[in-house]
Order: structure tokens, then sequence, then C-alpha cells
């Protein structure tokens, strides 16, 4: 076999193979001996027919078969001997026959870049210092009273927040349209439901009240025939209830999980879940941080089939939160407005696996089951769910990929600068007192 080897760009390789004939003939002949053995043709009894029958039937298949077998033993072999790594599937083309050679072909793929990780001293991370006080626990118990508004009449006229139960009906230049009447519809002012001078016209009124006034339909409404057209809508008011908010006792905390304790359990579970959230948000921040400044630091040329692949996985993952089939990417937007975050994973992908390979980290099983239990606990049977995560490879793999990376993490924060920055809970998550 003789083999070589051309770069044709940064990370582009082209590998040329040569089988000799004599090797070619001598698998095939071997192939087609084991298959005679068990050859079923007509007026023959099973693996009794002569040699070259089973060949003049079936020789251009076995041939076939024989050429692929060859084509991966000896591109396993070249690879082997010139210790490449192809990113991908290697691309097989056939070579013009050459005297004595029983097979020529090419196989042009990408390898991994040479990373190094560098400039870690040079890194500055700004972490986020913030603590949950009482007034944003109180903040949040709030919320969750809103969350589940109790409605009674209104003693007033309305505002926001409150839900009117309506009877109305539209004319575009004094013709009904489609969709434009409806009857017994409750909408919340405020939540959006409806068209914004829709609602906005509600305000004010009380129960048993009729109002027409103009309401305007946006320019990019979902109906041609309506946009950017101005009708005019008769609404009556059949109901107006205001929110009355539940009031903090056992039978709201029950509405919480929370069975013995009273308000002071739920405050407790209540802040607990703030601080793992603000950790949460915290550790976040500092990681983006942190990958930003590396990859400022230490630029990877990327391989295109891996970028092409990421690609992909943001355009199926695209296709799959808006509930459209996945696997038809004729539905997915172009590749554009991917292509930047899919040569960030990539590179980020790069920089963590050398960090692993250099510094000889193995996955934490203990962080590993913690995030197999995790992933498990919105399910009805979190065992259950749990052992099915561990027995398959494909979801323990991705499991276990977002550990080692943290891991990796952890490392990198051990080499680089922290600076406290001090906040609040409210400025950092963007709620509370």
């Amino acid at each position: 076999m003789r083999v070589s080897l051309e770069s044709i760009g940064a990370l582009e390789r082209r590998l040329e193979v040569s089988v000799p004939d004599a090797e070619v003939e001598q698998a095939f002949d071997a192939r087609l001996k084991v298959f005679s053995r068990t050859a079923r043709l007509k007026g023959f009894r099973p693996g009794k027919a002569p040699l070259a029958v089973v060949k003049r039937q079936f020789g251009a298949q076995l041939r076939d078969e024989v050429m692929s077998e060859i084509v991966r033993q000896s591109l396993g072999s070249a690879l082997n001997e010139h210790r490449l790594e192809p990113v991908g599937g290697p691309r097989i083309e056939p070579l013009p026959a050459v005297s004595g050679e029983g097979l020529r072909y090419a196989a042009i793929f990408e390898v991994y870049p040479q990373v190094e990780i560098r400039a870690l001293e040079t890194i500055e991370i700004s972490r986020p210092s913030a603590e949950v006080a009482s007034a944003d626990v109180d903040a949040m118990i709030e919320t969750l009273r809103k969350q589940r508004p109790n409605f009674i009449a209104a003693t007033r006229p309305a505002e926001e927040g409150d839900r009117l139960t309506v009877n109305f009906e539209g004319r575009v230049d004094g013709t009904p349209f489609e969709g434009g009447k409806g009857e017994a519809i409750a909408v919340v002012l405020g939540a959006g439901q409806m068209l914004k001078d829709f609602e906005a016209g509600l305000k004010g009124l009380s129960a048993g009240e009729t109002k027409t006034y103009p309401v305007s339909f946006p320019a990019e409404y979902g109906k041609a025939e309506l946009a950017g057209k101005t009708a005019e809508f008769t609404v009556s008011v059949a109901q107006h209830e205001q929110v009355e908010l539940p009031p903090l006792d056992d039978e709201f905390c029950r509405a919480f999980g929370v069975t013995e304790g009273g308000v002071e359990q739920l405050r407790r579970e209540v802040e607990d879940n703030m601080r793992r959230e603000l950790a949460e948000s915290v550790r976040g921040r500092v990681k983006t941080q942190l990958l930003d400044q590396l990859l400022a630091a230490n630029p990877v040329e990327l391989p295109k089939s891996s970028v092409d692949n990421q690609v992909r996985a943001l355009q199926v993952d695209w296709l799959r939160r808006i509930g459209a089939n996945p696997q038809d990417l004729k539905q997915a937007p172009p590749r554009e407005p991917f292509e930047a975050a899919a040569k960030r994973r990539v590179a980020i992908g790069l920089l963590i696996a050398e960090i692993l390979r250099r510094e000889g980290i193995q996955t934490d099983q203990f962080r590993l089951e913690q995030r197999i239990e995790a992933a498990a606990v919105g399910y009805s049977d979190p065992e259950d769910a749990a052992r099915q995560i561990r027995g398959n490879d494909k979801l323990r793999t991705q499991i276990e990929s977002a550990v080692l990376e943290d891991q990796a993490v952890d490392w990198l924060l051990g080499k680089v600068k922290m600076v406290d920055a001090p906040t609040t809970f409210k400025d950092l998550m963007n709620f509370g007192a």
C-alpha cells in the first residue's frame, strides 16, 4: 500500500492511497470462497454451486463489498501511520486506474487544530456580589400572591389589572369584518391579549356601559386585509371585576406545596430558591466573562465541518422550539444568523477539550449524579427518569459533557484574577425590593 499526504488548507488534508492489485484480488477471492459455501443458486444445493457460477452471478456485488472494506481498512491504517484524527467522516474520491494498482482513492478531510491555552494571568473577572434581603423575599411573596389573584366585583371604573367580560363588534369603513365580533370575551387590562387601542378604550368603563371608539391595526398585523387600517368598535361591558390578592394563610402556603410551618416556612423556602437562583446567575455571568476573555486571548482555527454541524444543530433546535419538524431543515432560517453562535460553541469546545486533556481532568461522578437527578426532578417518577437517563448513552454523554465543562471552568477560575463587584439582588436579577 502506498500513501501520500498533502496539506490543502490550514486544517484540510488530502490523503492518496493506492492498494496493489494482488492484495485486492486476494481479498476478493477470499470473500468469494466464503460466500460460495452458503450461496443459493437455482439448480444447485446450498453451497454446492461451482465457484465460477457463483462468481458470474454475484461477483460484481462481492467486489463492491470488498472494495468498501479495503477502503475502510486501508484508510484506518493510513491515518494511524500519519497520526491523523479527521474531524468528521472523510470525503472519498476515486482516482484513475494505474497498472498494477487494484484500488486508488483520495480521502479529503479536516484535522483538529493545534490548541494552546495561554495568557490566563491577564484575565480579570468581575464577580457580582449580592445578598437576598428580607425586602427581596417580601417582593417575591407579593409576586406569588399576584400569580394567584381572586377577582371580585369592581367598585370603581376599570383600570390596569382588572378583568372585564365584554361583547363587541368592529367595522372598517362601516362594514363588519371576519373576526371582528365577540361575545362574553374576558379581557384582563394590561395583559396584552387584545390590541393596544382596544384595551386602552376599556379603561374607565364599568359594568353595564357601552362605548364606541377607534382601534388601529398595526402595519404588520397578521391579516393583510386589516393591516394598517382603523376600525370602529362598539363594546359593551357585561361584567367588571377587580383583583383581590389572596391572604397569606395556610391555604395559600399549601398552594405552593408548603403543608407545615405556614408562612414562615414558605418564606424560608422562597428565600432558599432565591439564593439558588442568585448563585446560578452569578456563576453564569462569571462563566460568560471567563469564556469571552479566554476566546479573545486564545484564537483558534475552526474546522469548517464542525461549524457546519453546529449550525445544523442550532437550526434543528430552532425548529423544535417552534413546534416544526426538526428534520426538515428547509423550514429553518438561513445559516447566517446561527454562524456566530456556532463558531463560539466550536471554539469553546476545542479550548475546553485541550484543558481537560492537558490537566487530565476526569468526570466527577458525584457531580454527574447530581446533574442526572436534577434533570429527572421534573418527571412524575424522578427515580425511574434518572434510571432511564443513566441507561441512555446519548443523554448521559450530553450531561457528562456539561459536567466536564463545569470542571474545566472551575480550573480556569482558579487561574485568573477575580474581583468582587458589590450589587443588589434587584439590580442583578431585575427583581426585588
